[in-house]
């Protein structure tokens, strides 16, 4: 099963200029249309510039090195389920740390990854997303939404509404599955953890792997997570199987030159 990306296009609303007139004797005069843009709004997202030292990356990731480093303001809501998750992986590892907000979940990810071997890594992620998801809830939804064009349109909205604190901006697109047209797909415009972490490995390992898993095995609804490490993007198409590992492009990159955990700067972190 296969889904190809198509491009949407949608233009703006065009609401119509009212005619004036001047009162003071004036002839009338028509005022110009006026365009209006529904607009919905998210957390606030900006960036700022990078020292060039810290963009240095290997030939083969020369597009990764961004010139800009996304500043996030989180909300209340935000911190509240950053918080959560990263003491549910805290509490899974067993290594405690006293930093807080995203800081302290990617310092719990950065831990794991270095004291944990790359299957224990996955299985500990899983386990810690089981802690942070009540199980009667995900069986709930596993069984009132089955594996359909409805839900995993839903999956997709619902995704985008409610985990940007752990992706960061993402988006719903549109994509062929099975001769049919569905906006099943959400495209994450610059990772959060992988900007944060800067690491193929804590992203396959920690992410991508293991996510693919918990959403298959709690919801029912395979995943395919498709990460673009040259420019921090990622896919993640509802509705598709994940190639095997030994086809996945993404266990085929090389690690950025600047990773900032200790692993080797090579494909051995990551498979």
């Amino acid at each position: 099963m296969e889904a190809t990306l198509v491009l949407q296009n949608s233009g703006p609303f065009a609401s119509r200029g009212r005619r004036k007139q001047h009162i003071h004797g004036r002839l009338a005069k028509h005022s110009r249309p006026c365009s209006i843009l529904s607009v919905l709004t998210k957390p606030t997202i900006t960036t700022t510039p990078q020292s060039d030292d810290l963009n240095q990356v290997s030939s083969s990731n020369s597009t990764a090195a961004a010139t800009t480093t996304t500043v996030y303001r989180d909300s209340w809501f935000d911190r509240i389920a950053i918080n959560h998750l990263s003491r549910s992986v805290q509490s899974t590892t067993g290594i405690r740390n006293d930093k807080s907000g995203y800081e302290s979940l990617v310092e719990a990810a950065t831990m794991a990854s270095r004291k944990f071997n790359l299957i224990r890594q996955r299985e500990l992620v899983i386990k810690a997303l089981d802690k942070a998801f009540p199980s009667p809830i995900l069986s709930m939804i596993r069984t009132l939404l089955p594996n359909s064009k409805f839900a995993r349109e839903y999956f997709a909205v619902f995704t985008t509404l409610f985990f940007t604190w752990l992706v960061g901006a993402n988006e719903v697109r549109v994509s062929e599955l099975n001769g049919r047209r569905e906006r099943n797909v959400v495209h994450i415009q610059k990772c959060r953890f992988l900007e944060e972490t800067n690491c193929v490995g804590m992203c396959i390992n920690l992410c991508k792997m293991p996510s693919q898993t918990f959403i298959k095995d709690s919801l029912g609804m395979p995943v395919n997570m498709v990460p673009n490490f040259d420019d921090m993007s990622c896919e993640m198409i509802f509705g598709q199987d994940p190639p095997a590992t030994t086809e996945d492009p993404a266990f085929k990159q090389p690690c950025y030159k600047l990773c900032k955990t200790t692993q080797k700067h090579s494909t051995s972190c990551s498979s």
